[in-house]
């Protein structure tokens, strides 16, 4: 997948998560806005020439680029994205809670975009 493919794929993703909450399937949201959060992190990777193959290799670029940039808030909203992601197998958020999340997954794709190369 080229860079843009992957960050095109985020901000459909993530479109598609707010599509999911509105018709009251918070689960699926969840999903949909953890699979935006890690798109875009492939797509600043890939631009990189980062390993982005795992969730492990998804970890390591968070940190590098919060290291690299000093944005903590980076990884704050990465956490959020790892939440969602949870909830899909647990399914114990509310939609409150799901709209959130799908809004800071919001914030780090704007953080994120500026940094592909």
């Amino acid at each position: 997948m080229t860079t843009l493919t992957y960050q095109d794929a985020a901000r459909h993703l993530l479109a598609q998560g707010f599509e999911e909450l509105a018709q009251g399937d918070s689960r699926q949201a969840s999903e949909k806005g953890w699979g935006a959060a890690a798109q875009m992190i492939k797509a600043v990777a890939s631009s990189h020439g980062w390993s982005h193959d795992s969730h492990a290799s998804l970890y390591g670029v968070i940190d590098r680029l919060v290291r690299e940039t000093g944005d903590e808030g980076i990884r704050d909203r990465f956490r959020s994205a790892n939440a969602l992601h949870q909830n899909f197998y647990e399914n114990w958020g509310s939609a409150d809670y799901v709209a959130g999340g799908l809004a800071e997954v919001r914030g780090l794709l704007d953080k994120l975009e500026p940094l592909l190369d």
